[in-house]
């Protein structure tokens, strides 16, 4: 392997402090600099003029529509420029973008549209098939994009002006959906100041864990239906530099588009970066460009993280933190990097302005070093789950988000995530959760009874295993189950494998001992997460 190339950071630190909602960022960006590019994609470049001029006709276009501020606007497709003109004409219309996983089947698209009660949908034409299979069929207005007289026309003729609307920071402008333990996903509403103030915090304390410099040219490889690809663009986009918008994650792709386009900063999950250093022929010579790597969205192992600073040779800045956290709320800023620090297996350490907590099983706090739920008080956070009242109070409280994570922190505040409280599984960067796994199975005639837990997986963090009781006088096969679940269930929330066994062990209050099921996998490993 090539000696890793050092690389010098260039460019003025970005910070417009006078933005506040992404209002002001794009008409901001169009006044100072109409030319500039906003977005790369496929080939074709969007400038921050054009950007902001779109985005008005989507408005003024959502509001002929009869939209009125507040409602809900879904997008079901991949990235584009068009998803991020979208996502600022809802946003100087008043109404919440509503952008749906493109891996979800039918029955869960029909959910999150039926839950968000979204009048509006844009929707891209390779997703076309999933509105015939819409258990309460599709909302009033569809937009397709990609067809004669679709997406182009319907916006046509409308003002490039800038349409009137009162919108500030606590404005809400995203609702993002994130599965739960009932099973049924949950529409998590984001306000304007949740793509603010982790950069305001950053910049009100002279700190460069991520920044954005002139000259920039961001990677987003997270989708923009997860907060942190949505928060990635925004913080790039507030800064006024270049977004380089992938349509799905391909790693030869992404190794292409850094070297070719002279990427600086890209976003990823570990498993993208494991996916990239499998390539064949890949050196460091492809990334001489790239100065700051920010990943998230599930732990990262040592060894991936040891082979990632020698082959991309850049800062890495890891960022932890939930949907309902308005994404990151802690760092590991880039000086903690440090091959075989005891700090290379933390989450990071809280921002300016964002407190933590490790509380027991009673609400107490604990003492330095004690494991228990860690919880976040940030200026980022939820305005609340939509319709959801008695679960919002149960997750947000007193100002404090419990993330469901079990940890502990050190003598200085870093934050160490060992196991979690919730159940969750994360595959490749996705948040899986048993019980809609488990309730899907379980309508199979021959289960009788059914339990999902997580297994490590060197690839993706995280494969699922169901555990299967069969009904009597039935044997389905993996082979049958498979076919069951593969047109209710996303590709990655499908099981990786089945056991057969008598029965699901249970407490004496009946409640699932998931844990006794899980241990066989993870015996061994200092940390129940991967």
């Amino acid at each position: 392997m090539d000696e890793p190339t050092v690389k010098q950071t260039t460019g003025a630190r970005l910070y417009h402090p006078g933005l506040r909602t992404l209002v002001e960022t794009a008409r901001f960006h169009a006044g100072r600099q109409p030319g500039a590019p906003a977005i790369l994609c496929e080939g074709r470049r969007t400038t921050y003029g054009r950007l902001h001029e779109e985005s008005n006709r989507i408005a003024h276009a959502i509001r002929a529509a009869g939209a009125a501020p507040g409602a809900r606007i879904a997008y079901l497709g991949k990235e584009s420029e068009h998803y991020y003109e979208i996502l600022f004409g809802c946003a100087k219309s008043g109404t919440v973008l509503v952008p749906i996983n493109w891996r979800l089947t039918a029955p869960e698209v029909g959910h999150i549209l039926q839950d968000s009660g979204s009048a509006l949908l844009f929707l891209e034409e390779e997703y076309a098939p999933v509105l015939d299979r819409l258990p309460a069929g599709p909302p009033a207005t569809v937009v397709r994009l990609g067809v004669p007289d679709g997406f182009t026309a319907w916006k046509a003729g409308h003002p490039t002006t800038d349409p009137d609307v009162d919108a500030g920071p606590d404005t809400p402008v995203a609702q993002l959906y994130t599965s739960g333990t009932t099973g049924l996903p949950k529409g998590v509403v984001l306000a304007h100041r949740s793509f603010f103030a982790i950069r305001d915090a950053l910049a009100g304390a002279g700190l460069d864990w991520i920044d954005w410099r002139t000259g920039d040219i961001a990677l987003i490889g997270i989708p923009g239906f997860h907060v942190g690809g949505l928060w990635w663009a925004t913080q790039n986009f507030n800064a006024g530099v270049t977004v380089v918008a992938m349509r799905a994650f391909d790693a030869r792709a992404a190794i292409g588009l850094v070297r070719d386009l002279g990427v600086t900063t890209a976003c990823v999950v570990p498993a993208m970066l494991r996916l990239m250093l499998a390539e064949p022929d890949v050196t460091p010579k492809d990334f001489t460009t790239l100065r700051k790597i920010v990943y998230g969205g599930s732990p990262i192992s040592e060894a991936l993280l040891e082979e990632s600073l020698t082959m991309f040779g850049s800062e890495f800045a890891q960022i932890y933190g939930l949907t309902e956290t308005g994404n990151t709320a802690v760092c590991l800023p880039p000086a903690a990097h440090v091959p075989g620090s005891p700090r290379m297996k933390a989450a990071g350490h809280p921002y300016p302005g964002v407190r933590s907590k490790v509380i027991d099983d009673q609400g107490r706090e604990l003492p330095t070093g004690s494991v228990g739920e860690v919880c976040l008080a940030t200026p980022a956070r939820m305005v609340e789950y939509w319709g959801l009242p008695d679960r919002t109070a149960e997750t947000l409280v007193d100002g404090w988000i419990h993330t469901g994570d079990a940890g502990y922190a050190d003598e200085d505040g870093y934050i160490f995530i060992s196991d979690r409280i919730k159940d969750a599984i994360i595959v490749a960067g996705e948040n899986v959760y048993p019980a809609e796994i488990e309730n899907a199975l379980e309508h199979h005639p021959g289960v009788a009874d059914a339990v999902v837990v997580g297994a490590p997986d060197e690839r993706w963090g995280e494969t699922v295993r169901a555990f299967v009781v069969p009904a009597p006088g039935h044997r389905p096969t993996p082979r049958d189950l498979h076919r069951f679940l593969v047109d209710r269930l996303a590709a990655f929330k499908l099981p990786a494998a089945y056991e057969f066994i008598d029965q699901v062990p249970r407490n004496p209050s009946g409640k699932i001992l998931r844990r006794e099921l899980r241990e066989r996998f993870w015996s061994g490993t200092d940390r129940k997460v991967n």
